[in-house]
C-alpha cells in the first residue's frame, strides 16, 4: 500500500539514561520538524519528553494508531514485538530503528536513519505484509487466556530436568504425541527466533506457513513440521501431575497451563505491514545476522 505521511507517532523503550535512545529520537525528531511533519508520542517514550521538557501529551496505543500514519519503533526487536501485538489491529504500518543487538525485525541503524527517511517520505520503500498468531488457553470448555504473538507460541516445562507430555492436532486431526521440553509453534518471522535455536528450518518472511518446532524431544523422529498457516493447530497438554507448563507469546507474556488444558493457535485475520527501506534484501539480512559466507 502507498501511505501518505504527515503524522509520526513514537514508540521507544526508553529506560533512565539511556543516552543512545533519547539521542536517536531527538535526530528523528528534529528532522521530521524540517520537513514539517506531525510527531505524536506513545507513553513508552516518558523519559524521553521529561529529559528533553517537550510539550505534548503521551498517547496510548490506540490513541497513537488512530492519529499516525506511520509509527516509528526506537530500539530493539523486543520492543518491536510488544509494539506489533498491540497494533496489529489498526493497520498501521510500522518502521524499526536498531538499537538492539540482533535486529532481524529493526533492520534501520540509527546512521542510516534520516537517509531512510527521506527516502520513506518520497514514497521510496519496500512494504511487507506479515501474519501474527492468536492462541486461545482452554480449560473444562472456558478461554481462560487470549494473546496474540508475531513470534512465536511456545509451550514448554516450568520444571528444570522435566519433560512435559501432550498431543498435537491439526485442523481437528491427530499428528502425534511427544515427551520433550515443550513445542515452539512459530510464523515466518518467528522461523530466526526460538524455532532456529530448537533446530527449526527458516521460512522466507512472506510464506503463508508456520512450523511445529519440538524443543528437546525424547524421541528423536519428532521432528520440525511446517504447514499451511490456515490450518487450526491444537495442543493438549498430558495428564502427568509431575511437572508444571507454562505457553508463552513471543517469550513476553506467559501463562501457566494444566493436565487436559487446550492451546489453540490460529492465524489472525489482521496483518501487520512492515515499512522497509527501497534497498531491502531479506537474504542480505540473514547473511548478516547469521555470519553466512564467513569464513572461519
Amino acid at each position: 500500500m502507498t501511505i501518505h505521511i504527515k503524522t509520526i507517532g513514537i514508540i521507544a523503550k526508553v529506560r533512565g539514561n539511556n543516552e543512545a535512545v533519547s539521542a536517536t529520537i531527538w535526530k528523528l525528531v528534529d528532522y521530521l520538524a524540517q520537513k514539517s511533519c506531525n510527531v505524536v508520542y506513545d507513553q513508552s517514550t516518558n523519559g524521553f519528553i521529561r529529559e528533553f521538557q517537550i510539550d505534548t501529551n503521551l498517547l496510548n496505543r490506540s490513541e497513537l494508531a488512530q492519529q499516525s500514519d506511520l509509527v516509528v519503533v526506537v530500539g530493539g526487536d523486543g520492543t518491536f514485538l510488544s509494539a506489533v501485538r498491540s497494533l496489529a489491529e489498526f493497520n498501521i504500518p510500522l518502521l524499526g530503528i536498531n538499537l538492539g543487538h540482533l535486529g532481524f525485525l529493526v533492520d534501520i541503524s540509527p546512521d542510516d536513519m534520516i537517509e531512510h527517511m527521506e527516502q520513506i517520505l518520497h514514497g521510496n520503500y519496500v512494504d511487507e505484509g506479515r501474519f501474527l498468531l492468536q492462541a486461545r488457553v482452554i480449560r473444562n470448555g472456558d478461554i481462560i487466556a487470549e494473546a496474540d504473538a508475531f513470534n512465536d507460541v511456545v509451550v514448554h516445562i516450568r520444571d528444570v530436568a522435566r519433560m512435559i507430555e501432550f498431543e498435537t492436532y491439526i485442523d481437528n486431526q491427530f499428528v502425534n504425541f511427544q515427551r520433550a521440553d515443550g513445542l515452539v509453534v512459530s510464523t515466518p518471522t518467528g522461523s530466526t527466533a526460538y524455532a532456529l535455536s530448537s533446530g527449526g528450518p527458516l521460512l522466507h518472511a512472506t510464506l503463508n506457513a508456520i512450523s511445529l518446532v519440538p524443543i528437546c524431544p525424547h524421541t528423536l523422529t519428532n521432528r520440525p513440521l511446517v504447514v499451511n498457516a490456515d490450518s487450526k493447530v491444537e495442543i493438549v497438554i498430558g495428564n502427568s501431575e509431575q511437572t508444571t507448563s507454562q505457553v508463552t507469546f513471543d517469550g513476553q507474556t506467559a501463562f501457566d497451563v494444566k493436565p487436559a488444558d487446550r492451546i489453540v493457535i490460529e492465524k489472525k485475520q489482521h496483518k501487520i505491514h512492515l515499512i522497509h527501506p527501497a534497498n531491502y534484501d531479506y537474504y542480505e539480512i540473514l547473511r548478516a545476522k547469521l555470519h553466512w559466507s564467513k569464513q572461519l
